[in-house]
């Protein structure tokens, strides 16, 4: 590899750790690193931290200055075309006559996608496409999956035993993993801009689903799937919404037993999404409903129930799996319910990304390989 391909390299990798500043503030926008380099010297660099504070460009582009002119500009995401809350990026960069432009990733907005290359092209700047674009890729899973799918990138952290059991027949599942993995999971919280459950794990373990790291600077929604309204209105969730520590959002098929006025009161927010048969959540649309509120990512945090139902759909992207080395039997409960296959070709196939150990349990992360929808105008 010629030494000027590796300085490439080296600066896309500056420019993507900067990016990660943003990971747990950037919703609904993506995470941009942006680096100017001259003469082998970075003049420049910045990341956007926020949705309405200028772009990871506009920060780079300001501590470079005159710099910027002749230089080569490393940024993880095509610099954007369009106003949104700020000016477009893209004739800043003009602006500061760089020689080339090097871009992780074409940007899947379809305001944007393919625009802003072509317009610094059209000004003479050499523009290099596609580096390092599997990193940039994964550092904005959601706001790809959201931009292209119209739906959000949906994670499902699972804490199992090591025969794959999520609670004991009772329901009880505090803990089955160790410290060191539970405080792993805060950090999955904090990236996410929904967190997940069904009421099966309301009424069992009456969570909070908050980020309980020091440094949180924000809250994600909390959204329960409870398909007949029986969340208490003393639970958990609800009373930690009381405090402002988040927004809770409850998504019903049906209201039997006439609950909605009292869950309303508690504070929640209520959506009515019935499926065809009008006796459970439609899971499909309730993703497209978060997507079009702006959500990049959810982290699924339930029972075999929920879990199942969504695994059923084809709607989960990635698994969040700890194992921690204990055995609970074949009566407690497992991962999926309600997932019924025949044959060994039914079964879904994974790809593991990522494996490693906290304190005594292990985690894995993994993928289905399955083809994801596409979103329908």
């Amino acid at each position: 590899m010629s030494s000027a391909i590796t300085q490439d390299w080296q600066w896309m990798s500056y420019a993507l750790r900067l990016a990660e500043r943003g990971l747990y503030t950037t919703q609904p926008n993506p995470r941009v690193g942006c680096v100017v380099v001259r003469n082998n010297q970075v003049v420049g660099a910045g990341a956007h931290l926020k949705a309405g504070e200028p772009h990871a460009e506009v920060y780079a582009l300001q501590q470079a200055g005159a710099l910027a002119q002749e230089s080569d500009i490393y940024i993880t995401l095509e610099p954007c075309s369009h106003f949104g809350r700020t000016p477009p990026c893209v004739q800043a960069v003009i602006a500061a006559k760089p020689k080339r432009v090097i871009v992780a990733m074409q940007d899947p907005n379809p305001l944007v996608s393919g625009k802003g290359i072509a317009a610094l092209r059209e000004q003479g700047v050499e523009v290099v496409v596609g580096l390092m674009e599997t990193q940039a890729h994964a550092l904005n899973a959601g706001f790809v999956s959201r931009m292209k799918y119209g739906l959000p990138y949906i994670r499902s952290k699972i804490a199992a035993s090591l025969d794959g059991r999520t609670a004991l027949k009772n329901g009880k599942s505090q803990w089955i993993t160790g410290e060191a993995a539970r405080r792993d999971v805060q950090h999955w919280r904090a990236q996410s801009c929904v967190t997940m459950t069904g009421i099966g794990t309301v009424l069992a373990d009456d969570p909070s689903m908050t980020v309980r790291l020091e440094n949180a600077s924000r809250q994600p929604m909390r959204v329960i799937v409870d398909s007949a309204l029986q969340t208490p209105v003393k639970s958990r969730m609800l009373v930690s919404d009381s405090l402002q520590i988040g927004s809770v959002l409850i998504a019903y098929a049906q209201d039997v037993h006439h609950r909605a006025e009292l869950l309303l009161q508690a504070g929640a927010e209520l959506l009515h999404l019935p499926d065809a048969q009008h006796t459970r959540v439609d899971l499909p649309v309730l993703m497209a409903h978060l997507a079009q509120r702006g959500v990049n990512e959810v982290l699924v945090e339930a029972g075999q129930g929920l879990n199942g139902a969504l695994l059923q759909a084809g709607l989960i992207d990635a698994l969040v799996l700890y194992y921690a080395p204990k055995f609970m039997g074949a009566e407690a409960k497992g991962m999926f319910a309600n997932v019924e296959l025949t044959e060994m070709l039914q079964v879904p196939e994974l790809v593991i990304d990522d494996v490693r150990q906290f304190a005594q349990d292990i985690r894995i992360l993994a993928r289905p390989i399955k083809p994801k929808s596409l979103k329908t105008e």
